[in-house]
């Protein structure tokens, strides 16, 4: 892909959900580049200060989109870009917590949405969810035109909403937006609980010696993507020209069975303690998930690069280093 240092060096970029796993991992980018100011917007009701890029052009700000005096004072900052990352995650949360997801993902992007307009940002990047707006009768491999409106989770529900929010404000005041449809991200960063992502979990319960537990049959498919080659997808949404008012899905593009992943895991960690079988979760009625990525290519340069073993490599090195931290915070 191309290289952007140029274009983001000595501007300002707010980053909602900035402290996350793919926030800190953009922000860290970012801040390579000479960034201005990255500014970071975060409530940490699923990340954690340690875990936040240490830069003097990083600036964290402690704070909720649902709060207006909060979002005040950093778009008095007057940033050129905006990447809204922040959310209620996701399909499980979503299911218990349905009302504070429709806040979150759908009130707070109206709200983020609406400051960006007024203060005029040169680019507003939605993170989506390719694992949440394509439904049972979406063909595979999954491409962007063909999205449901028969969804199975709250969380899904609404960030097809965020979308469609984000869309109106591009037809309705010509705001320059993206929307971002990640698959099932994972890499360096991401801090296992009871409401994250398979990968970051498997690779706790493994280094403590547990059987990992596959909900289904464990032949079910999944599109992860590198949270590395996501980085780099959404840095060309930032600038690229051909982007704004398009949706793009940002995957691997390849599947791999969780019984496979969770093979991986276990010979990285050395754990012996194997796998086991649980029941199938009502709303986890996806049994293969696959991105077609020819769009970003074509008009993004988008090419994942990571190859998945070696992901979940940097993932495990991650871990082993962040150890102590990630055993003090893991949340179940």
């Amino acid at each position: 892909m191309d290289d952007y240092s140029s274009d983001y060096e000595g501007k300002t970029i707010l980053v909602t959900g900035g402290a996350g796993a793919i926030g800190g991992n953009l922000c860290m980018k970012l801040a390579q580049f000479n960034a201005k100011k990255v500014i970071i917007l975060d409530n940490l009701s699923s990340a954690y200060e340690w875990n936040i890029p240490k830069s003097n052009n990083v600036s964290f700000v402690k704070g909720d989109i649902l709060d207006d005096e909060m979002l005040k004072r950093v778009f008095k900052e007057k940033p050129d870009y905006v990447f809204h990352l922040a959310a209620h995650f996701a399909n499980q949360n979503s299911v218990d917590n349905p009302e504070k997801d429709l806040m979150i993902n759908g009130i707070g992007i109206l709200k983020v949405l609406q400051y960006a307009q007024l203060v005029g940002v040169k680019r507003f990047v939605y993170s989506s969810s390719g694992c949440g707006v394509y439904g049972l009768e979406s063909k595979m491999p999954f491409e962007e035109h063909d999205v449901s409106i028969h969804l199975h989770t709250p969380y899904q529900v609404t960030k097809l909403l965020g979308e469609l929010y984000a869309n109106y404000f591009h037809n309705l005041y010509a705001l320059p937006i993206v929307n971002a449809r990640f698959f099932n991200s994972y890499g360096p960063g991401e801090v296992p609980g009871k409401y994250r992502n398979v990968i970051p979990n498997f690779f706790y319960w493994a280094m403590k010696g547990l059987p990992l537990p596959i909900t289904g049959e464990g032949t079910e498919t999944r599109d992860w993507t590198y949270v590395g080659d996501i980085v780099n997808g959404l840095l060309a949404m930032g600038i690229r020209e051909e982007a704004i008012g398009e949706a793009f899905n940002l995957g691997s593009a390849t599947e791999h069975q969780v019984i496979e992943m969770a093979n991986i895991v276990n010979k990285l960690t050395g754990n012996e303690a194997g796998i086991m079988y649980k029941e199938r979760r009502d709303w986890d009625v996806k049994t293969r998930l696959l991105s077609c990525v020819q769009k970003a290519e074509n008009l993004l340069g988008y090419k994942p690069q990571m190859k998945f073993e070696d992901g979940l490599k940097n993932v495990y090195e991650w871990f082993d280093t962040n150890w102590t931290y990630i055993e003090n915070n893991a949340e179940f």
